[in-house]
């Protein structure tokens, strides 16, 4: 009769059932082991994506509004220029010319080799009139900045919110040597999260 209750193996050893009180109980060890090993292997991602590829920045000022606002947390791609060239239109982030422990945010308006001038606040690039729908009516600045033309390796950079902006039409273009990346996504506060354009 004893027989009848209890499993044995071919080995004659009596085998419980998973859930009968005489099952030998399971180790949490290599589970904490497991769990540990993948939470440490994802910081190590995290770290390397943040150090070489993403970097959390905060928007300090108003010369980006309406795209960016003062206090504002955003990514920015460092690698990304290691594949593409910058392009107009670009927001990028670089480090102040004539202060490099400053970082400013601006956005590309001419590259290399482009004649850029601006005449009453309508901007010029090799002589076409830019539209600008990121630049708002009241944002307009309606100074002019005579025709030049961007050197090699260099870039002309505006704030969109031009009449508060410091950019190139202070400091000259930016050469590629201060550009630290580019400005893609927007995480702080929720409500303006998003890709920048």
């Amino acid at each position: 009769m004893v027989d009848d209750l209890e499993n044995r193996n071919e080995a004659g050893e009596v085998s419980h059932p998973p859930n009968s009180r005489f099952a030998p109980e399971v180790s949490r060890r290599p589970l904490l082991r497991s769990w540990l090993r993948d939470f440490l292997v994802s910081l190590l991602i995290s770290a390397f994506i943040i150090i070489f590829v993403y970097q959390p920045v905060k928007v300090e000022g108003t010369s980006m509004l309406p795209a960016l606002a003062d206090q504002e947390r955003i990514f920015v791609n460092k690698f990304v220029y290691r594949l593409e060239p910058i392009s107009r239109g670009d927001v990028i982030v670089f480090r102040y010319p004539l202060d490099s422990s400053k970082s400013f945010i601006k956005r590309v308006v001419a590259v290399a080799g482009d004649r850029v001038r601006i005449d009453a606040g309508t901007l010029y690039v090799n002589g076409v009139v830019i539209d600008e729908p990121y630049v708002p009516e009241q944002f307009r600045d309606e100074r002019s900045y005579p025709e030049t033309e961007v050197p090699a390796g260099s870039y002309f950079v505006l704030g969109d919110h031009r009449s508060l902006s410091n950019d190139s039409r202070e400091f000259g273009p930016v050469g590629q040597e201060y550009v630290s990346g580019k400005a893609v996504f927007a995480y702080w506060p929720f409500d303006k999260a998003g890709r920048l354009r």
